[in-house]
């Protein structure tokens, strides 16, 4: 298999540019968990001097903190895989060959991809489920279970189809003989990829401090 990049096949590029798509909506979602766990961080703070100078309580704390760590969990998943950032144990892969490190890669990835699937069927049953019996958390809020549930399935589903777009970009750049363009998509983050997402970021911050 050569590492080489030839002409890029039609259906190779349709595939990339639903990825890159996808990628910017996970992107989004990625962030807005994020800025969830800061308004999360902010209400128990709130929760914790009220309780202890005022002598109140919002008596839901548990609850909703718990929704938006499953939540924000969930909406964060396809994000981390396009960026490679999930952990992996690699230090056997990384030593072979592009031409046998390759099919690994999508091995793993199809691996990956069915147990998805397999949560995505279960959360969506768990969501139809609480919907059919109306189902209520036991908090002060008595938040209907579709809710959380849905926003949690939700994320999940996007990592499912996160999953499937890069499995089919990587069979056909496997099939196109483009596998070292394949190791870079599915393979696990090198020092020089820290090393440009660290120079990325100082300068981001140095033109931010321009402004």
């Amino acid at each position: 298999m050569s590492g080489a990049v030839g002409p890029v096949p039609a259906p190779l590029r349709a595939v990339r540019a639903l990825r890159r798509a996808i990628a910017a909506v996970s992107a989004l979602m990625a962030h807005v968990a994020g800025w969830a766990y800061f308004v999360c961080a902010l209400f128990m703070t709130f929760d914790i001097v009220a309780r202890a100078f005022f002598g109140f309580s919002s008596q839901a704390t548990v609850e909703i903190t718990g929704y938006t760590l499953a939540g924000g969990i969930a909406w964060s998943l396809a994000h981390t895989l396009f960026r490679r950032a999930h952990i992996r144990v690699d230090v056997f892969v990384t030593r072979l060959p592009v031409r046998i490190r390759a099919p690994l890669h999508i091995l793993s990835l199809a691996l990956l991809t069915a147990l998805t699937a397999l949560i995505v069927w279960s959360a969506w049953e768990l969501v139809d489920e609480s919907a059919l019996f109306q189902a209520h958390d036991n908090s002060a809020l008595r938040i209907e279970m579709v809710w959380p549930q849905g926003i949690w399935a939700f994320g999940i589903s996007i990592f499912l189809l996160a999953c499937l777009v890069l499995m089919a970009e990587a069979v056909l750049a496997l099939v196109a003989g483009q596998g070292a363009v394949l190791d870079g998509l599915l393979g696990s983050r090198t020092l020089e990829d820290e090393t440009e997402e660290a120079l990325e970021a100082v300068a981001m911050a140095h033109e931010g401090e321009h402004r």
